[in-house]
């Protein structure tokens, strides 16, 4: 169960910050229960926060967030609602692609691995290389798109989404995912998390869909 002191986002508005599958301690000591709590409490809680305000009022509230961001992506005016959507939207599946009892691929994510990278060795070789080696703030995900699968990374607050792919997992790269247990050690936290942290099974439901 999630721990009590993190708290669901309590702005009045249609968006809620979705509750954890595991407790703030859980991914320790990889992702420790004070990097969790700052990061899930803090941030993505603040993203659901901010994006209750700005659409107040708006058509936006009465879509869900998936919509919300396809709808706001590369649009200027509202940027500042495609931020914070989008962050609560990847944050979200960030913390559904980390699991604390990891299983490795298997079925028709397996072959597609296989068809695609090789073997799943080549697949986190990759994954990992795109995590660390992009510049400043970011994400790095592995998707499936045209029927193949692919490592793309993305810049700030943007997804895959927007392209119309389908976002099997993904590595938030953003420093606050990882200052406060490695400092600037992105290299060690990313390394961590694709060998020991990955949810294949979440990743082998959405490939499935």
């Amino acid at each position: 169960m999630t721990s009590p002191t993190l708290k669901s986002a309590a702005a009045a508005g249609p968006f809620t910050l979705p509750a954890l599958a595991y407790a703030e301690d859980a991914l320790a000591p990889i992702v420790s229960a004070r990097t969790l709590s700052f990061h899930y409490g803090k941030h993505h809680n603040g993203y659901v926060d901010k994006l209750n305000e700005l659409v107040a009022g708006t058509p936006f509230a009465d879509l869900s967030l998936e919509e919300v961001v396809k709808e706001t992506a590369k649009d200027k005016a509202n940027a500042k609602i495609f931020n914070n959507a989008a962050q609560a939207w990847n944050h979200d599946l960030y913390w559904k692609s980390l699991s604390p009892k990891p299983t490795g691929p298997s079925g028709a994510l397996r072959k597609a691995i296989e068809a695609s990278f090789g073997n799943i060795e080549n697949l986190k070789t990759e994954l990992t290389n795109a995590a660390v080696n992009h510049f400043a703030s970011g994400w790095a995900w592995l998707v499936a798109k045209n029927n193949k699968l692919v490592i793309v990374d993305t810049h700030d607050a943007h997804t895959p989404l927007e392209e119309g792919a389908t976002c099997l997992l993904t590595v938030d790269v953003w420093e606050h995912a990882y200052y406060l247990d490695r400092q600037n050690d992105r290299k060690a936290y990313v390394k961590a998390v694709v060998d020991g942290l990955l949810n294949w099974d979440f990743a082998s439901a959405n490939f499935e869909k």
